[in-house]
């Protein structure tokens, strides 16, 4: 019997659910193509016909979870037109509280952060998040080089360091927090990210975060 798309659909959908599961419980390193497979219900011919290696198969598994680089900046303008820094401070705020609601996007980012090592069957993958991460970084650098912010910005202070750095604190705090979830209140990050952008701007304004309605239920963050 031929096979349909909603068939291959699901097909698809039980192998990455089931890498999901064992990625989680043994790490990325020590799960097999075959214990996939056999988690799945399935053959490694299924999962080879839909992923060509593991590596592969991480990666789309992270693409569930993030958003590209244009749409993160489609929906920073969205937040906020008028302070692009205000809106992806409300975009990151929003992306946390998205993971603390839906625990299936936060165990993909408990194995990213917390369950992988990139090995060498897993360089492919890892260059495909080292060029994400840049991608974002190129984006944040883009919003502080906005002449209206860079004006603000305090002395000694680029639009790169700027970047570079909002972005090593919103992925400590989403690490620490994986690691302990008691130790902050991810459902609310605004105060942190403040602490970070009032070091950034002089006249920098703290006040509470409209809710970002550019981050719906079905996207998530920009890690």
């Amino acid at each position: 019997m031929r096979r349909t798309k909603q068939d291959a659909d699901k097909t698809r959908s039980a192998i990455l659910e089931a890498a999901e599961t064992l990625f989680l419980r043994q790490g990325v390193a020590h799960t097999s193509l075959e214990q996939i497979a056999r988690q799945a219900g399935v053959t490694r011919g299924a999962v080879y016909w839909h992923f060509k290696n593991k590596a592969d198969l991480f990666h789309a598994m992270l693409s569930q979870v993030r958003l590209p680089a244009e749409l993160i900046a489609q929906r920073v303008k969205l937040c906020d037109p008028e302070n692009p820094i205000v809106g992806l401070r409300n975009l990151c705020t929003e992306a946390m509280a998205t993971l603390v609601r839906e625990p299936s996007k936060r165990q993909i980012f408990t194995i990213l952060l917390r369950r992988c090592e990139f090995t060498d069957e897993m360089l492919e993958a890892e260059q495909q998040h080292e060029v994400f991460i840049n991608e974002f970084i190129d984006l944040c650098t883009a919003l502080f080089a906005e002449p209206h912010v860079t004006a603000q910005l305090r002395p000694g202070i680029s639009p790169r360091m700027a970047a570079v750095t909002l972005h090593s604190l919103f992925v400590g705090l989403l690490s620490d927090w994986l690691r302990d979830p008691h130790l902050l209140d991810a459902s609310n990050i605004q105060p942190y990210l403040d602490i970070l952008l009032s070091g950034m701007f002089g006249n920098w304004d703290s006040s509470p975060a409209q809710p970002c309605s550019a981050l719906t239920s079905s996207e998530s963050t920009s890690h």
